[in-house]
Order: structure tokens, then sequence, then C-alpha cells
């Protein structure tokens, strides 16, 4: 099973008792009062006759108070998920810190921004790059690409799982669009893991037919659930956040309600994607300030209060379109706090210009970002042997000096953070060996992995049934008019 990091230090709150409580009652107020949207009649008819209040005409779903509470209490604080191979099995949940890869529309030009769309073979090299990477846990859905050279839109699904499926062996997230469901869990079952399911609102307040026709279908076969809503502060959801955190929460409530009666027990992650508007352009403003703030107060309120393990994802998307100092801060800034309040999984690897691009370099410098991160959250040892008082006295002042000593081979690994593509060199060393950056280290290692590297391949059998699923999806979506 993968390890993560293990935080040892006190979660990060910046809300008093009653401040979490207010938030809890103003969302329960919203789904009660106001409703969700559900454009499934399948769903509104399941959600009535488990004893939620239906409008099939406005097709809107009103939560009594206390069903929403006992399908709080039902979740699990934390679930086993099996990956392909049991080393990468991973528990979600308590007191472990995971990091997962993020994602974009296109492949880019670290120098220029400019953006393409990538290969099939650049798909494929950078999850195998991915899985190389040592603190990156599992994959999001249609990671690293949301297009592919040559590929139909239906198709792009159930190729990306395919390739993380064949190029890795870490735990990914399903699709929830376009039937792709139906796909990831038959590919997941033919080589005997699981994948977190998927289930997005859309906001304000809506969940779309293929959210929750996926919920439908992760319940049936047990599979656990990510949720995620997504607002954006000012046109999606208030402007202020505590009113994005009531909109926001009271979106993925409603989806905690109906998983619970779909399957009681069923393992929940609940993702923190929120971010305010740039006024001043009409986009999201991401690697912000509020998007920070958003996430402490997500993580205090779900993963504290409701006792659900959390994700947040906005450390992953950043404003600029290089690979430059604003995007090492804005991430870094991210996801430190998402990590201090107590996240359970971290998106972060690879995105360059929020979700626009992806490059496996970025995602190559993010894993030093991800352990800095993880290694903070590990707190400091305090023992008799780290305190050290015996050596200090033995060593005492000037001439004196530890570079000799055991207690200094021993421990300088164990407590000192080493980045893998970091420069470390000394002023004199730099000018000498080529005024290397960090961009240029990186480029080396993703060479270096990609000479080396080689994924634990499926069996024969395994191969061919993947072939054959991505044969039946085709013939599906031919019948469907997609293709």
């Amino acid at each position: 099973m993968r390890k993560g990091f293990i935080r040892k230090i006190k979660p990060l709150k910046i809300l008093t008792k009653e401040q979490v409580e207010a938030i809890h009652r103003g969302t329960l107020d919203i789904l009660e009062r106001t409703g969700v949207r559900f454009e499934d009649e399948e769903a509104l008819r399941f959600l009535e006759n488990s004893g939620c209040y239906v409008d099939y005409k406005e097709k809107r779903v009103r939560f009594p108070s206390y069903l929403v509470e006992e399908c709080i209490r039902k979740c699990p604080s934390s679930f086993y998920i099996k990956a392909r191979d049991p080393k990468d099995d991973m528990r979600i949940g308590g007191n472990t810190l995971y990091f997962m890869s993020f994602a974009g529309l296109r492949t880019c030009d670290l120098y220029t921004g400019e953006t393409r769309i990538p290969t099939l073979a650049e798909n494929d090299e950078a999850v195998r790059i991915s899985d190389a990477l040592e603190n990156l846990d599992c994959f999001p859905s249609y990671t690293p690409y949301f297009e592919i050279e040559g590929v139909e839109p239906c198709m792009l699904c159930p190729i990306s799982t395919a390739s993380r499926i064949r190029n890795s062996t870490k735990i990914s997230r399903s699709a929830q669009v376009a039937d792709a469901p139906i796909w990831d869990i038959k590919m997941a079952k033919a080589v005997g893991m699981q994948m977190l399911g998927n289930m997005e609102a859309s906001p304000p307040l809506t969940y779309s037919e293929d959210a929750t026709k996926a919920a439908f279908k992760f319940g049936e076969v047990g599979f656990p659930v990510f949720i995620a809503g997504g607002g954006i502060m000012g046109a999606t959801a208030p402007a202020t956040i505590a009113g994005a955190t009531i909109s926001n929460n009271a979106e993925m409530l409603a989806a905690v309600v109906m998983l619970q009666l779909i399957r009681p027990g069923i393992g929940i992650v609940a993702n923190d994607f929120v971010f305010p508007m740039n006024m001043r352009s009409g986009g999201p403003r991401f690697g912000s300030l509020e998007s920070a703030l958003h996430q402490i107060i997500f993580n205090q309120i779900w993963h504290e209060y409701y006792g659900i393990p959390t994700v947040n994802a906005a450390a992953g998307a950043s404003n600029s379109k290089l690979a430059d100092y604003q995007n090492g801060y804005e991430k870094m800034f991210v996801a430190l706090t998402a990590a201090l309040s107590g996240a359970n999984i971290i998106a972060l690897h690879g995105g360059v210009t929020a979700e626009l691009s992806y490059h496996p370099i970025q995602a190559i410098l993010d894993d030093d970002i991800a352990g800095l991160v993880g290694r903070t959250i590990e707190g400091v040892e305090v023992t008799t042997e780290t305190m050290a008082i015996e050596l200090i006295n033995e060593v005492g002042p000037i001439p004196g000096h530890f570079l000799n000593k055991a207690h200094t081979r021993e421990w300088w690994k164990k407590e000192h953070f080493i980045p893998k593509v970091a420069d470390m060199l000394s002023y004199p060393e730099w000018l000498k060996k080529g005024k290397k950056t960090a961009l240029e280290y990186a480029k080396e290692r993703m060479k270096e992995i990609l000479d080396t590297h080689k994924p634990t391949p499926l069996s024969e059998e395994q191969d061919k049934e993947i072939d054959r699923i991505l044969k039946e999806a085709r013939e599906y979506y031919k019948k469907k008019g997609m293709l």
C-alpha cells in the first residue's frame, strides 16, 4: 500500500465551533427550502421514494435535515481502494495525505505558453512519467490531457482510462460523461482493480443526468466515489467565502445523500474546487488566497466536523502560462495551506495554465513541491536522540563541530528534505556546470525516466480484454450516432 505522508501536526483551523455550526445550519436550510435540481427522472423518483420532497415540474429535490445528517453519519471516515498492483493500494482518510495528478486540455511549450493537441504517444509517455514520480499517488479522470490527436470526443475517456491502466499501476478516478463509467468499470474489473467513481455537480445547485447515472453505476459495484462542486465565487456561487462554502456544501451534501441511499456506507471523498471570479476578465482566478481560505474552511467542516475524507484541487491550477516563479508560488501556497488544514488528497502535478494545459516536466517540478509539503506536515520528532543534548555537550563551542559524528551521518537523511530537480549548487559550481535551472534539471529527469522506467505491464489476456472493451465502446457510440 502507498504510504503517503502522515500528518503529525494539529490541523490548521480558522473558524470557531460556532461558525462551523452556523455554516452547517445554513447548508441544511438551503437543502430543505431551496433544494437541488436533478435532471434525471430516475434520480428524482429514487430520491422521492427515499424520503425527499420532489417537484417534478422544476426537477427540484428538497432534502429533510434529518436525512442529510443521517447520511453524513453513514459515510466512513476512511476507506480502502485496490490498485492494479498491491503496492499502490490506498487507504483514503484519517491523517494520511496523498497527491493526485492534475490535468489539462492540451500540452504546451513551457517557455512560450503556446498550446497544441498532444498525440496518443505523448499521452502515454506522460502517464509513464507520472507512474515513476515518488510523491504522485493517483490520477483524476481524463489525465493527463482532455484532448488527444485523432481521438473522437466520445472515445477520449475510455482511451484515457486504458492508457492509465496500461502505463501505470496507480489508482485512477473515473469520468462521469457520456456513459464513461460503463467502460471504466469494465476495464477496472478486467485487471482486478477498483477505481474512484465520480459524481460532480453543475453549480449552482444542479446535477446533470450524467452525474446521477454515474452514481447509480458506481454504487451498484461498490466503488468509492469522488464528489465535487466547482463553483466560481461571484458567478455560480456567492462572492463571499462563507456564502460560497454554503452553496458548495449544499451541492455536495446532495451527492452524499444520494450515494448513501444507493449504497449505505459507500466510501466518499469530497473535493473542494472553488475559485473566485476575476472580475476584470470574467474567468476563474487560480492560485488565489480566496481559494486557499475556502479550502481551509472546507477541510475544517468536511474532514473535522463531518468526518468525511477530503480532496483539495485548487493547487493544480495556476494563472501563469509558463513553468515560472508565479506558477511555483501559487501552487506551493495553495498546496501548503491545504495540507496544513487536513486535506487527504491534493491535486497538484502537471497543470500549467489553469485547466488549459499540462506538461510532464511541470509534473516533475511539482513532485518536489509535493515532497516539501508532505515533509512539512510530518512535523519534527522530539526525542532524547533528536534533541542530542549529550552530543551538544560533548562537541562544545568552537573549534568543535558535528561533521564527523555518527549522529550526523544517521540523521541528516531522515531530517533534511532534498529536492530532486532544484538547483542546489554553490555559485562557483553553478557557473562551472553550465548554469542549469530547475526546468533544465526536470527535463533531464524526464529523459532518464523515459529511458529507464518500465511500468508493470498487463498480462497478455488483460491487454486483449482492454482492447475488446474499447472496441465495444466504439460500437456502442456508433449506434448512438456519436461516431
